[in-house]
């Protein structure tokens, strides 16, 4: 039921670039831009309900005076959904073997499985067994690529400024081509206790055949982000 009410929310944009059969997204993809915070479609601040504003409130206080951590920084963990989206780094889609999509991502030597063979796991699986970027399954409805994922744990944020979100979230990613060397991602959330309604993020990403993934220590080199154009040039 959350899924199907997620897909009935759409963002109409670029004209999409076609597909008559399944359309192949391996690639290395570099995203357009960096954003610490999250941009909404539309503009405006995050729908927040008076539960969700005192844990970003937090997250901002404690963040500057050092009570609460940023993990995915200080101790390498995944960035979790939708945070991973915004990566300032590469990552390579890997539509193989038949059965899962495979993503990497540079940053903090990340995988994301999505499942394409398989249903999500039943409601005491997704709670017993959260994930930082959560359990994801997916399928193809023409050209996009629908992904849905729950069963998070609470161990992220939604960006990098400390935007938070529930283990209740969950989220449906559209991906597709929008031209022969362009990635749109539109990500839905859903998470009630702390947003007073679904909200949409769109991210833009740009086939690169030119670059490679490489290694990133997180753990002996402990790179800041908010440098990051001074550490790898797009």
């Amino acid at each position: 039921m959350v899924l199907a009410a997620l897909l009935a929310v759409s963002v109409l944009s670029e004209s999409a670039y076609g597909a008559t059969e399944t359309p192949d997204l391996s690639g290395i993809y570099w995203a357009t831009e960096y954003n610490a915070k999250i941009q909404l479609v539309g503009g405006g601040d995050l729908p927040l309900t008076a539960a969700g504003r005192a844990a970003y409130e937090k997250n901002i206080a404690g963040l500057k005076d050092g009570s609460v951590t940023d993990a995915a920084r200080k101790y390498c963990v995944p960035d979790g959904l939708p945070r991973v989206l915004a990566t300032p780094y590469p990552f390579e889609i890997i539509q193989a073997p038949p059965g899962q999509i495979t993503i990497i991502y540079e940053l903090n030597h990340q995988i994301r499985v999505i499942r394409m063979d398989k249903p999500l796991p039943g409601e005491k699986e997704l709670i017993s067994f959260p994930f930082y970027n959560g359990h994801s399954v997916g399928h193809f409805d023409d050209d996009t690529l629908m992904v849905e994922s729950a069963g998070f744990n609470e161990k992220t944020f939604v960006d990098a400024t400390g935007a938070p979100h529930t283990d209740e979230m969950r989220t449906v990613e559209r991906i597709r081509k929008i031209s022969p060397t362009r990635l749109e991602i539109v990500i839905t959330v859903h998470d009630p206790q702390y947003y007073t309604r679904d909200w949409q993020a769109r991210f833009l990403y740009n086939q690169r055949n030119d670059v490679r993934l490489e290694d990133y220590l997180c753990g002996e080199e402990h790179r800041d982000i908010s440098s990051v154009r001074g550490v790898r040039r797009r």
